[in-house]
Formats: structure tokens, C-alpha cells, sequence
């Protein structure tokens, strides 16, 4: 079996594909090459198109041999035995996987163009790629999106070797292959023409299958806006989604190094959305301040942009009355509290995920807003950082481990758990709040602490 192109592929695929009557599948091509056959694939079953971003790891010094993949969300898989046996260092590994990562969040920012990732949570998600080889890029794909919690996941690609495509079988839920050589070179041998895909090729097959609003959010009738955040001096780019008849408004403030693309945060307002939320994701620095590391730890500077943006939410028509918590995550968890403690009553409620609230030390006792603070049960560091803010705080508090998690809640079902932590707490105090906005905040001066 050969293939004419990526789009001939993706049409015979399809095929295979539209017999299995999916419930409500998404697709998930993995760039460049698998996105010109996940656009035939999504076009034949009428679903949502978008893209799962992995990248090699390269072994230091000879890039071209792969010794894992990372996605992102930060999901590294890794080749245990070749890095054993090439003698790679941690710190080798680090810096591999730190250039790597980068280059993971630029193909994000380029291919979605500031759109939220599709969730799956509950559909059918198949990832889909032009073909495998070692399948360590599938795998690294099929790690991570377990932790969005899809109701199954497909792995569907034209043609792959057979030992690998038994191995991917123990990984995913189903594996659809149209062609399993035992005798594989290269995957280009069974393609007439696999020219490069471009960054370009790929935004643009994205960009005609946009998704609707329903698939971007979960949620039918939501509206989503690009939106400039007046700062001072400057002006910040971020997403406003907006829900039909939202409870209240969430903002964001992310953590260090990361920015309102943050696939981690865009899952979690995902499922805020869902639960009729509206949120607002948006850069705390602009790229020229974000270039040095001190202001990705000035918590007064950032503080003060979370200040900025929540008055420029206060002014939009329809949604400025509502009530308004933050979610902050690591350095960004200590700027959402320094600023509830700066506004008191004005914010409703604050979550945290895998926060540094010790960067806002002196500022915990003011804080009036119930607070909800989500640590990995392996982020020891950090969960000592966190029982001791919990002690600070004089507000209703309380204080979430998710088993088995770390610092960035990379495992499956982890930042599900994140997510269904962080929604039903704003639910719960932003709709009570929306009735007494301005009541003060005495009565809630009481807490629980849950492990």
C-alpha cells in the first residue's frame, strides 16, 4: 500500500475511520505532517480539528538521535536505557528538554493563534499523525492527553511498523493502522510525494476548520474575544471567554515562564467555562519584561497587573457586575493573593495551583476571599510552602492534595482533578457571592483544611 500524498492518506483513512461511528470524536493531528491527514479525517466525521504539539529529544551533541519526546504541558517521555547507556546527566536532559519546550509553546502560539485548545474531556479523541516509526512521539502524545480526560483515545495513522504498532496497542484504547510492514525503513518510502510541511500549512488547515464555540468551550453559546489589557504603560494581549449567562468571572494569572497560552490554564478554564464561568487568560508581562527573570518574580509587578486587568473586566458591558475570582498558578497563585488581599471584597474567591504563596508573605493575613490551595502529593517542597500559608490565612480556606500528582500535574487524570477542584470551588462562593458582592467578608472568616 503506498500513499499519492498526506491528503490521499488522510482521505483513506478517513474511510477506515467513519465505519466506527465514534461518540463525539475529536481530532487531534500531531504537526506538521499528521495535520494535512487530520484535516481529511475531521472533515469526513464532522469533528473538530486541532493539534497536539510534541517535539524529540534530541541526544546532547547528536540531536538527530532521539532519546524521548516532550509535549505540551511540559509531558516528557523518555528513552531510560539509551540515556542510561549514553551517560546523559540530568542537567543534560534539563537543558534538552527547557530549548525543546520552547520551541513546543511557539508551535502553539502559531498553530492555534491565541484559540483555546478543543477540550475532550468525555469525547472520543483521536490522535492522528501521517505514520509512526519509533513511536515515541504517539506515545509522549497519548501520556498527555490522558490527563485531559477523554472517554477514550484512538491512535489513527496511515501506516507504521508492525512491533511498534503492538507496542502502542498497550498504550492507547485503539489502534486503526491501514498499513503494518514488517520490513520498515523510512516512513517517506511509502508516500509518492512527502514534501515538508510548513508552520504556515498547518495554521492555515487549522484556521478553515476552526472550531465552533460549542467545541472551543464545552459549553453552547460561548463567545470568544482577543482583548488588550490597558496596563500602565502598556497594553497586554489576552482571551476573554465568555459563557452563556455566566455566574461569575475568573481571571488568570499564570506562573513563571509561562504566559495566557498556558495549556494547563486553557484546560482549566475549559472546564471553568463549562460550568458556565467566565474566564479571562492574559499575559502578565510583555515578551521584552518576561525576558528578564527578576520580573517573573517581582510579585508587586505582577500583583499590580492583576489589579489592572481586574478594573478593565469591571468596565465590560454584560459581565462587570458579576463576581470575580483568580486562579493563580506558582509565582502566579502569590500575585492572585496579593492582589485579593489589595482588593478585599472585590474578589470572590482565589484558587491556587501548585502555588508559591510564600512570595506573598505578609500580605496572606489580609486576604478575605474563601481560598482553595491544589498541591501534587509528590511536590513535598511545595506542600510544606502551602500548610504553612494555610496557617496565615484568616479567611475560609482549605488546602487539596491530589494523590500521586507533581509539580505540574503532568499525570493522568492530575489536572482533571485540578479542574473539577478549582470549578466547583468558584461555583460554589462566586454564586453565593453574586447575591451579596459587597457584604464584606466577616462571615466567611472560617476553614477547613482537607487533605
Amino acid at each position: 500500500m503506498r500513499f499519492r500524498d498526506r491528503t490521499d492518506a488522510g482521505r483513506q483513512l478517513a474511510a477506515e475511520l467513519v465505519r466506527h461511528r465514534y461518540d463525539r470524536p475529536v481530532v487531534l493531528a500531531l504537526p506538521r505532517g499528521g495535520v494535512p491527514v487530520g484535516a481529511e479525517v475531521a472533515a469526513r466525521l464532522g469533528a473538530p480539528l486541532d493539534v497536539l504539539v510534541v517535539r524529540k529529544l534530541g541526544c546532547p551533541g547528536q540531536p538527530e538521535f532521539g532519546i524521548g519526546a516532550i509535549t505540551e504541558g511540559g509531558v516528557r517521555v523518555l528513552n531510560r536505557r539509551a540515556i542510561t547507556a549514553l551517560g546523559i546527566t540530568g542537567a543534560q536532559l534539563d537543558a534538552v528538554a527547557a530549548a525543546e519546550g520552547a520551541e513546543v509553546e511557539r508551535r502553539v502560539a502559531r498553530y492555534r493563534r491565541q484559540r483555546p485548545a478543543t477540550p475532550v474531556r468525555g469525547r472520543t479523541a483521536i490522535v492522528v499523525d501521517d505514520g509512526l516509526a519509533t513511536g515515541f512521539t504517539a506515545r509522549a502524545a497519548i501520556t498527555t492527553l490522558r490527563a485531559r480526560g477523554p472517554r477514550r483515545i484512538v491512535l489513527a495513522v496511515p501506516v507504521g511498523p508492525s512491533d511498534t504498532v503492538m507496542e502502542l496497542r498497550e498504550l492507547a484504547d485503539e489502534v486503526v493502522c491501514l498499513h503494518t510492514p514488517d520490513v520498515f525503513l523510512a516512513l517517506g518510502q511509502w508516500y509518492d510525494d512527502f514534501a515538508q510541511v510548513g508552520d504556515t500549512e498547518v495554521a492555515d488547515l487549522l484556521d478553515s476548520a476552526a472550531p465552533t464555540s460549542d467545541d472551543r468551550n464545552g459549553r453552547p453559546g460561548s463567545l470568544v474575544h482577543d482583548v488588550r489589557i490597558p496596563a500602565g504603560s502598556v497594553r497586554l494581549p489576552g482571551t476573554l471567554t465568555v459563557p452563556a449567562s455566566p455566574v461569575g468571572s475568573v481571571i488568570f494569572a499564570h506562573g513563571s515562564g509561562s504566559s495566557r497560552l498556558s495549556p494547563r490554564n486553557l484546560a482549566v478554564g475549559c472546564a471553568l467555562n463549562a460550568g458556565g464561568l467566565a474566564t479571562l487568560l492574559f499575559d502578565l508581562l510583555t515578551p521584552l519584561e518576561a525576558a528578564d527573570r527578576a520580573n517573573v518574580f517581582d510579585i508587586h509587578l505582577l500583583s499590580a497587573r492583576l489589579e489592572h486587568a481586574t478594573r478593565w473586566l469591571r468596565a465590560q458591558p454584560a459581565i462587570g457586575m458579576l463576581p470575580v475570582g483568580y486562579f493563580g498558578a506558582s509565582t502566579g497563585a502569590a500575585a492572585a493573593l496579593r492582589a485579593a488581599a489589595r482588593l478585599g471584597d472585590e474578589i470572590a474567591a482565589v484558587v491556587s495551583r501548585g502555588g508559591r504563596p510564600d512570595l506573598a508573605a505578609g500580605d496572606l493575613d489580609a486576604v478575605t476571599a474563601p481560598t482553595l490551595l491544589v498541591v501534587g502529593g509528590r511536590d513535598t517542597a511545595v506542600i510544606d510552602m502551602n500548610e504553612r500559608a494555610l496557617r496565615e490565612l484568616a479567611c475560609s480556606k482549605r488546602l487539596a492534595i491530589v494523590p500521586g500528582a507533581t509539580h505540574l500535574f503532568a499525570e493522568p487524570g492530575a489536572l482533571e482533578q485540578v479542574a473539577e477542584l478549582a470549578r466547583a470551588w468558584f461555583i460554589a462562593h462566586l454564586r453565593d457571592a453574586g447575591g451579596h458582592h459587597h457584604a464584606g467578608g466577616q462571615a466567611r472568616r472560617h476553614h477547613t483544611h482537607t487533605r
